[in-house]
């Protein structure tokens, strides 16, 4: 049987230049587990308005339960302007308030939590006071914490950041955010030893460092191992690090090397910057899978 995941966070719709597309980190990473065959449970907030219920039916085309949804009387959904520049990368305009700036601690949530075998979250649906409690509580210690350092200006808190990592097990980023935390802990300069050394600092067992076209970074059991990534022709790199992650917490969950790890997240995080927006239809259902996966469209 698969492990339980807890994904809890935001969901948003993109407005990109080829249209409007569900996605938000965790919900990303949700969808891409279940794509795996993971069991997964998703919460969040939406609106009661017409894109809130659009969520809700997307969600269940895509498999993932909704009864832990909650619906917002007066907040909208979460919605984003993303601007894409000439390499294909985002850049976020985060509209506020939205509905996933209140998720509350309800009890079936809590209940969920205490059967679940891991948690995904992140800092952006943190920056207000309302979720943050109810993510930061749900840091049970039974559950393997997967922390996504996904850092959106101007919602960057280091208190928050600096939280989040010490209830980590797992911390995921990407360079410029790792950068960050460099500065901001007076880590070393040398990746290896800064990723060793903020294990440390925080006693998480796993720091993952991603880099676009220069690979990734895995520190895992004392060790530091490099995988270079794959070339493709970039579309746009808008959920790529969120399917990156879906893998890696998959291989994470069965025991695979850190080799392995690597080599099928970044060839699910490829497949999707590939592609337009950040859940392409993916000819993938398991882990296994990943690594005969078509890369460029």
């Amino acid at each position: 049987m698969s492990d339980t995941i807890l994904c809890v966070g935001e969901v948003l719709w993109d407005a990109l230049p080829d249209g409007l597309f569900l996605g938000g980190a965790p919900f990303n990473v949700a969808s891409h587990l279940r794509a795996l065959d993971q069991e997964v449970v998703f919460v969040s907030r939406v609106g009661d308005d017409r894109l809130g219920h659009e969520t809700l039916r997307r969600m269940q085309a895509r498999g993932l339960e909704t009864r832990l949804m909650q619906i917002d009387d007066s907040l909208p959904t979460g919605f984003v302007q993303v601007q894409l520049e000439e390499a294909g990368g985002p850049d976020y305009e985060i509209l506020e308030p939205a509905a996933w700036d209140a998720i509350t601690l309800s009890d079936p949530v809590q209940e969920q939590a205490r059967h679940a075998d891991a948690l995904v979250y992140g800092s952006l649906a943190q920056r207000s006071a309302s979720s943050r409690r109810t993510i930061q509580h749900l840091c049970e210690p039974d559950l393997l914490r997967v922390f996504d350092v996904n850092l959106r200006p101007p919602f960057v808190d280091p208190a928050v950041v600096e939280q989040s990592l010490e209830l980590a097990d797992v911390v995921k980023c990407n360079d410029d955010e790792f950068r960050r935390l460099q500065d901001w802990f007076a880590l070393p300069d040398v990746l290896d030893a800064a990723t060793a050394e903020l294990a440390a600092s925080v006693g998480c067992s796993a720091v993952c460092v991603t880099a676009g076209p220069e690979g990734a970074w895995l520190w895992m059991r004392g060790t530091c191992t490099h995988h270079p990534g794959y070339p493709v022709d970039v579309h746009d790199t808008v959920g790529a690090g969120d399917a990156f992650l879906a893998a890696l917490l998959t291989g994470l969950l069965r025991g695979e090397s850190a080799p392995t790890l690597l080599e099928h997240a970044h060839r699910l995080g490829a497949f999707v910057a590939a592609r337009p927006g950040a859940l392409p239809s993916c000819p993938a259902d398991t882990f296994s899978e990943l690594s005969r996966l078509p890369l460029n469209a």
